[in-house]
C-alpha cells in the first residue's frame, strides 16, 4: 500500500488539560469484510500489513460497517483477521453490521467481540469509553437494530449516556468516534442523521471536546463547527492515521494522514 496524500490539520486548540504524551490511533471505516470474497480477504490482509508497519500506534478502531452483512460467522472471521494487528482493537457499529431480525443484534455483536478480543469486558454496550494517556475516547452508537439504513439515529438514551460521560470528563480532553456523522461531509439522499441538531447542541456545551471522527459517506472531509473538528474518513482500504501531539505547547495540533 502507498500513501495517497497527507492532511496536516494544525488546529489552534485552547486546551486546558495537558495530553500526557503523543497519541497515535488509526481509524478504519467501511471495511465491509466478506470472508467469502477472495478480493475482500486479500484487501484486508494487505491493509493489516500496512497498518502494522506504522510506528507507535496506540490503538486501531473500526468505526462501522466492519462486515459486509449482519452475519455472526462474518463477524468471527473479521475478528480472527483483525487480531493480526499489532495494536489494541476497538469497534463502533454501522448500518451494515447489525440486524436483530437476522440474528445479529447489538447485544450479540458486542458479546461476540468480547469473546474474541481479550481485555474488552467493559464493552458490553456499543456506547462506551476508554482512556488513552489521559485523553477520554467516547464511542457513540447511532446504528439501528431493526431497520438497517444509513440514516443514523442517536437515541435519547445514547444522548443521555453521552451527556453523563461528558459531565464526568470535564477537565479532560475528549475525542468522540462514531460511524454516523452529525456534520455531514456532503449532501446525500438517505444519509442524514436523525435529530443531529440535538447532538450538536449537546457537544457545543463542552469545550473539552476536540474532535468527532466518523465515516459512512466514503469521503475524506474536515470541518470545524463551534470549535469542534468534525472529521469524515473514506471507506477502507483507505485508513486514517491520527496523531494528537503533546499539548504542553501553546498551539497543540492534530495531525491526520490518510493512507491507501
Amino acid at each position: 500500500m502507498k500513501k495517497l496524500f497527507s492532511l496536516l490539520i494544525f488546529l489552534q486548540l485552547c486546551v486546558s488539560a495537558v495530553f500526557a504524551d503523543e497519541i497515535r490511533f488509526i481509524q478504519v471505516d467501511g471495511l465491509k469484510y466478506n470472508p467469502k470474497s477472495e478480493a475482500s480477504v486479500k484487501a484486508f490482509d494487505s491493509m493489516i500489513e500496512s497498518i502494522n508497519k506504522q510506528k507507535n500506534v496506540d490503538f486501531v478502531i473500526f468505526s462501522g460497517d466492519n462486515i459486509a452483512k449482519p452475519d455472526k460467522e462474518y463477524l468471527k472471521e473479521f475478528l480472527k483477521s483483525a487480531k493480526q494487528l499489532n495494536s489494541p482493537i476497538y469497534i463502533a457499529l454501522g448500518n451494515k453490521d447489525i440486524n436483530k431480525k437476522k440474528g445479529l443484534g447489538k447485544t450479540e455483536y458486542m458479546k461476540t467481540f468480547r469473546k474474541n478480543i481479550r481485555f474488552r469486558s467493559f464493552m458490553k454496550n456499543p456506547n462506551y469509553s476508554f482512556i488513552q494517556k489521559d485523553v477520554i475516547f467516547i464511542v457513540a452508537d447511532g446504528s439501528k437494530e431493526f431497520v438497517a439504513t444509513p440514516n443514523g439515529y442517536y437515541k435519547s438514551e445514547t444522548i443521555e449516556l453521552l451527556k453523563n460521560k461528558l459531565e464526568k470528563s470535564k477537565g479532560k480532553n475528549v475525542i468522540i468516534i462514531q460511524h454516523f456523522p452529525v456534520v455531514p461531509p456532503s449532501i446525500k439522499d438517505g444519509y442524514l442523521t436523525y435529530k443531529a441538531e440535538e447532538y450538536l447542541n449537546l457537544i457545543s456545551q463542552y469545550p473539552n471536546i476536540k474532535a468527532v471522527f466518523s465515516g459512512l459517506f466514503g469521503v475524506n472531509d474536515e470541518r470545524n463547527v463551534k470549535g469542534v473538528l468534525h472529521v469524515s474518513t473514506e471507506s477502507a482500504p483507505t485508513y486514517r492515521v491520527v496523531d494528537i501531539i503533546d499539548c504542553e505547547t501553546q498551539n497543540p495540533v492534530i495531525w491526520s494522514s490518510v493512507v491507501q
